[in-house]
């Protein structure tokens, strides 16, 4: 994909992504994901952020930088928000291909450059309110945005142009590039749902762990008069730069309380029993008027049960007893909305207890410290009767009631 240019000297490298494969070895892609680079010209040029060798990522940036007429060696300054190996994993290969350049990261940055990447030379060590002087009045300017799951990121802000290089905040799944597009202004109403979805995706899988990421990045943007936002991954956002910044708060209010005011039902079920208990639940939640997210599992990747979960104010959580425990894939499941500090829901578990029962007692360990506001739970030997599905209907009532109660 060719550069395209943010404004007068600042140009955006897009490398899209769309290989078969995991994001960081997890998080299934099926529509890809950009990997975004951004190179600022003054009198020195800096280059802010890079890929990692992925498919054909590194050539992408190349041929970018070449259709606004730079070369590797023609860069002063390689600025690096972020030290993850898809922004970062190529700085080996750059300082082979230039030995000048200054490469500018925090002090955590640095060290963290060192131990992984292996470079030790030319390291520029920057801290929060720092500036770096471009020339010909152009300044960046650089706030720390730690979090941890990598410490020692950043974000640049370049007060010329008005653009907040983010990093990794603000970003989403999908890569986009098509027709050559980058910018908010250069999709429609039904691509921007797309979009907003793996957005959505994007921050259950890496961000949910971490609100207060988001909360203090927006503060140190507070007094800043942002024309752009543009992150290292997805959509690039000159023309509405607001949007991006209040969906990534709202995000992050979920964790704090209520989210939105729906219920996700996660289940698996061995011989069709706990199914059908499930059917009688969702039928009483949709009685009350409360939309629900219905994900299987094995069948469906937590990725996307994460997504949903997330932005739910309810859950419910149907598997039966295998073998005197938790149905093996529940397991993994509730363990990644442990990981993903998925609190304050209100919750209800149901399932087919065969002869020995066992997975209560597992469910309970698992959500323990998750302060999940539980209806009764409700489980019934092998198939249920119909007295059964009566009582799972009410219990569906009282979930959905509970949700629509929730603070909005």
């Amino acid at each position: 994909m060719k550069g395209r240019f943010i404004s007068k000297d600042v140009c955006c490298l897009c490398a899209g992504v769309k290989a078969d494969g995991f994001f960081e070895g997890i998080w299934p892609i099926p529509h890809g994901v950009s990997l975004n680079a951004y190179a600022v010209k003054a009198k020195k040029t800096a280059l802010i952020d890079l890929v990692r060798n992925w498919t054909d990522a590194p050539k992408q940036i190349e041929e970018g930088l070449s259709s606004v007429g730079l070369a590797l060696s023609q860069i002063d300054c390689l600025v690096i928000n972020n030290l993850e190996p898809d922004h970062a994993g190529w700085i080996r290969e750059f300082r082979r291909r230039n030995h000048s350049a200054e490469i500018v990261a925090t002090r955590k940055g640095c060290d963290l450059i060192r131990d992984l990447y292996k470079v030790e030379n030319g390291l520029r060590l920057v801290r929060d309110g720092d500036s770096l002087d471009l020339g010909g009045g152009r300044v960046l300017t650089f706030f720390e945005t730690p979090s941890r799951n990598w410490p020692g990121a950043m974000a640049t802000w370049d007060s010329s142009s008005g653009t907040f290089f983010s990093g990794d905040a603000f970003g989403s799944f999908g890569a986009q590039g098509d027709r050559e597009r980058i910018f908010d202004d250069e999709f429609d109403e039904g691509e921007h749902a797309f979009f907003e979805k793996e957005c959505l995706r994007y921050y259950a899988n890496i961000f949910s762990p971490f609100p207060d990421f988001a909360v203090k990045l927006v503060q140190k943007m507070g007094g800043l008069n942002i024309k752009c936002v543009a992150p290292s991954h997805g959509i690039v956002w000159r023309l509405k730069p607001r949007e991006i910044i209040d969906r990534y708060l709202k995000y992050a209010s979920w964790a704090k309380g209520p989210a939105e005011k729906a219920v996700t039902a996660i289940w698996g079920s061995m011989y069709g029993n706990t199914e059908t208990g499930l059917s009688a639940v969702i039928e009483g939640i949709e009685a009350e008027g409360v939309p629900c997210a219905v994900h299987r599992v094995p069948d469906e990747d937590v990725s996307w049960v994460l997504a949903d979960a997330y932005r739910s104010a309810g859950l419910v959580i149907a598997m039966p007893t295998c073998e005197g425990a938790m149905f093996p894939p529940m397991s993994h499941a509730l363990d990644m909305l442990r990981r993903k500090q998925m609190r304050g829901k209100k919750a209800l578990r149901i399932g087919s207890r065969g002869w020995s029962g066992g997975a209560e007692k597992d469910y309970r360990a698992a959500i323990e410290g998750l302060k999940w506001q539980g209806i009764e739970s409700y489980e019934w030997p092998g198939h249920p009767s119909e007295k059964d599905l009566e009582a799972l209907r009410g219990r569906g009532r009282e979930l959905a009631r509970l949700v629509a109660k929730s603070r909005a």
